[in-house]
């Protein structure tokens, strides 16, 4: 899916569901590697050990929530579970990291959700000065 976005993958990792391994995966990504887009997957739900949520909410600056309701909005079209996600999406310095789902379902039904989206926001992150509205 990765592929109708002009990007190319500089790092991937599998790493344990503990928030501080997360968080410096997050922080390795973002503020060494200079990743312009950030996916992680799984540890978003209820249980004890999802804590990718938090891990992302301990590192950004800011939250980009609109991406997170569109997928949870678009999820429930398909399952009542979509609303137990707690899936947050945040910008880090010039990185947008968004937490997707665990199963390779989910993350394809919410990847498809925001990548048209992807690329303005990712321009714009880096700084695009022109206007957002369409002509």
């Amino acid at each position: 899916m990765m592929k109708e976005l002009p990007a190319q993958v500089i790092h991937y990792e599998i790493i344990p569901d503990e928030k501080e391994v997360i968080i410096e995966a997050l922080k390795k990504n973002a503020d060494q590697l200079k990743a312009d887009l950030i996916l992680t997957t799984g540890g978003t739900g209820l249980s004890p050990r999802d804590v990718t949520p938090d891990a992302t909410l301990a590192v950004i600056e800011k939250e980009a929530p609109g991406f997170s309701e569109a997928m949870r909005a678009e999820s429930l079209k398909k399952t009542s579970h979509a609303m137990i996600s707690r899936a947050v999406v945040g910008i880090r310095g010039a990185s947008l990291i968004v937490n997707l789902p665990g199963s390779p379902k989910g993350v394809r039904e919410n990847l498809s959700v925001i990548l048209p989206a992807l690329p303005h926001a990712l321009s714009k992150l880096k700084g695009d000065p022109s206007e957002c509205a369409q002509e």
